[in-house]
């Protein structure tokens, strides 16, 4: 034993003695970004790729915040560079006292070096740790930087961060350039000269593929959304995005392509550009600002850094407007840096609104028919963000965030400030006598209240609509026709129109698996009506108890009964109109099963030809499916020399089928043909709704109108 414990006390001390201070790594300016990217700019994919870019832009875009740029253009180049050019101030370009260095090399090479460290040069950035240009340098096997001031245009190259000269071809730059790094000083050079009064900084740089895969590129969709986000939040800024890449897929494919953005009207704008449904309020607009206090370093006279109490400002700016749907779509901003991830700001956005709309129901209870026992405290957060679309911009000097990503907004009284003037604001607008905002402040409480009723009511029938065992009663719908099997993935919900056709489909269906659930005729139409409404309509609450997953933001698609949703309809205007309606529910109220291709339409004959058979061969039938393959069927006939049956059948409905019929075109999953409902395109899908069957008749009577040259009246049943 007692040679084990020697032995053991050897070893750990010769552990000890060899690790020493000699095998510490010290990592000393731009070398630390390059070992360790990720702390820098989140990940070395395309998501840090452009986080470089936008480095770039929003220095740019500061100075436009500071009312010293207006325009600025972002180029994607054929040879993987990319630039930025604004007309602000321009990069300071005399010496740096304490490095002796120009004002240039400061700032894309040092870390922790610029502008926005309270010194006056900037009320409110969206850069603040003073590592953005620098990150990039670093990360760049090449950068340019060319700045507009005093009349000249000086110059400086940098390759992975340290500067120096590249000597370029006649075909213009490139980083495999051979580079001659400067030894004893730097050079900012002049290469020409311009307007005395004109200014401004031009960055040109190709990412480093050591740090960078192949395929980490810019995203051009990327890069203009956050451009238009951009100049909606500083009005007056135009931003022009140029693609020459001509990448496969983009819209610069087919040769450079250019946009430019620019609005006026402010966060008022973007919430009507964000906003996808029909208006229940107007666009409201809350400003409103508050100080605080906070003791944060400050350099001193003799270059110190010492603790001093700091009086901040915070400008609220937020926009609001709800709709009558039941999606939220709320976009917070620091200072125009985008903070998807919430942060204080949103936290009080989201406690003084719901504060001060249960304040409101409370008020109006009587109105509003709100028991005691439904009280305010009934109301929930969802209920007042459904429908809800806002931006949140808060500006102030010095933010703190969470990470050089800036996702998280980490400054504590913000969150007072903005639920102060959040509850002040609409507070205004729910008291206003004014009759327009009388109006739109009744709307939006009766919104609320039917969202917090539809909420409950939806998790009484999830809870009821459990599919029952054996030894239960079952609370479903007394005309479903339910199915055996207890296997989501197997089993179908056939949603079928009209009583007559039931009846067949019973005995064409396998009661196995196939579920029925006859419907009346059309049912409601749920975009133009409220979700109360729908609620109350008999076939649309029967579907949604049947599927048994809830509605709207309630639905939890893991709960759906049914595997596929099959809408069986005539193949006559009406049964496309009942399809139509049936889409709507399932869009407005059910949309995880529409986007996960779980809602089908059948696809019924339109007619069956009898094909009369030779000699001994019994008769065969053809069905087809619509006029042109009717006629292509029988020249295909005629041809070779088959005779058929001249009175063709034409089928107004399902209900005209037999059993067998029924089961072998339409219900049989060996031989039926079935249409998957998907929704791709989103936004197209929404105004298309919006326009077949919203609320606003003059632009569906203008699409009518429009289309009306290319009916063909013999599909008219009349």
């Amino acid at each position: 034993m007692s040679e084990v414990s020697s032995t053991l006390g050897a070893v750990t001390t010769t552990s000890e003695s060899s690790y020493t201070a000699r095998h510490l790594s010290v990592l000393e300016g731009l070398e630390a970004v390059r070992k360790r990217p990720g702390m820098y700019i989140g990940s070395t994919d395309s998501r840090g790729l452009m986080h470089c870019l936008w480095e770039i832009i929003d220095n740019s875009v500061d100075e436009a915040l500071g009312g010293h740029a207006t325009r600025i253009e972002v180029v994607l180049h054929p040879d993987t560079s990319v630039t930025v050019t604004d007309d602000g101030r321009g990069v300071p370009v005399d010496i740096e006292p304490k490095t002796g260095l120009s004002g240039v090399e400061v700032v894309y090479t040092k870390l922790h070096a610029g502008g926005k460290f309270g010194g006056g040069s900037y009320a409110a950035s969206g850069g603040l740790h003073g590592v953005g240009a620098s990150v990039v340098n670093a990360l760049s096997s090449r950068l340019d930087v060319e700045v507009d001031r005093g009349g000249k245009t000086y110059r400086m190259t940098f390759h992975r961060g340290e500067p120096g000269t590249f000597a370029d071809p006649a075909g213009g730059p490139s980083p495999d350039s051979p580079f001659q790094p400067f030894t004893d000083h730097s050079e900012l050079a002049v290469v020409g000269r311009v307007a005395r009064g004109r200014t401004g900084t031009r960055v040109r740089y190709w990412a480093d593929r050591q740090i960078f895969p192949k395929n980490a590129v810019f995203s051009y969709d990327e890069l203009v959304t956050r451009a238009r986000q951009t100049t909606f939040l500083v009005p007056g800024l135009e931003i022009l995005v140029r693609d020459e890449r001509g990448l496969p897929g983009t819209p610069g494919e087919a040769g450079p392509h250019e946009e430019v953005f620019k609005h006026t009207g402010g966060t008022v704008d973007f919430v009507e550009f964000l906003a996808p449904d029909t208006p229940v309020t107007a666009v409201w607009h809350l400003t409103g600002s508050g100080s605080f206090t906070e003791t944060v370093p400050v350099l001193d006279e003799r270059g110190h850094m010492t603790p001093q109490a700091v009086q901040r400002e915070c400008e609220v700016d937020i926009a609001i407007r709800w709709g009558t749907g039941y999606d939220t779509e709320v976009r917070s901003f620091v200072n125009i840096i985008s903070t998807p991830k919430g942060g204080s700001h949103l936290a009080g956005f989201e406690q003084g609104l719901l504060k001060v709309l249960r304040k409101g129901v409370e008020t109006n209870a009587r109105r509003l028919k709100v028991s005691a026992r439904e009280g305010a405290d009934r109301i929930e957060k969802d209920d007042v963000l459904a429908g809800l679309t806002a931006v949140v911009t808060v500006r102030l000097a010095e933010p703190q965030f969470e990470g050089q990503t800036k996702e998280v907004l980490g400054t504590a009284p913000v969150r007072q400030i903005v639920t102060r003037v959040v509850e002040r604001e609409v507070n205004a607008m729910l008291t206003s006598t004014k009759r327009d905002e009388k109006t739109q402040a009744s709307l939006l409480l009766d919104k609320i209240v039917a969202e917090m009723r539809a909420r409950v009511t939806a998790r009484k029938q999830k809870e009821i609509s459990r599919r029952k065992n054996a030894l239960e009663t079952s609370s479903l719908p007394a005309k479903l026709a339910d199915c055996r099997s207890d296997d989501v993935e197997r089993s179908e919900l056939f949603i079928v129109e009209g009583d007559s056709a039931l009846g067949t489909a019973k005995l064409a269906r396998s009661s196995d698996f196939q579920a029925l659930l006859p419907i009346r005729g059309k049912i409601l139409n749920v975009q133009k009506a409220s979700v109360t409404d729908m609620l109350r309509n008999a076939e649309c609450a029967a579907i949604i108890q049947v599927i048994g997953a809830g509605s709207g933001r309630s639905f939890d698609i893991d709960a759906a009964r049914y595997g596929k949703i099959v809408l069986m309809t005539d193949a006559d205007v009406d049964g496309a109109h009942i399809r139509t309606l049936l889409l709507t529910l399932f869009y407005r109220y059910m949309k995880p099963l529409v986007e996960a291709g779980r809602v089908y339409a059948a696809v019924p004959p339109l007619h069956r030809i009898e094909v009369i058979g030779n000699g001994r061969r019994q008769n065969e039938y053809i069905y087809t499916y619509s006029e042109a393959e009717l006629n292509a069927t029988l020249r295909r006939l005629d041809k070779a020399g088959r005779r058929y049956k001249d009175d063709i059948q034409r089928y107004k409905g399902l209900g005209e089928m037999d059993a067998d019929q029924l089961a072998e075109t339409t219900m049989d999953p060996r031989h039926r043909t079935l249409r998957r409902v998907t929704a791709e395109h989103v936004e197209a899908a929404e105004r298309v709704f919006e326009l077949l069957m919203g609320s606003d008749v003059a632009p569906r009577k203008e699409f009518i109108i429009a289309g009306a040259s290319e009916l063909d009246r013999n599909r008219i049943d009349a």
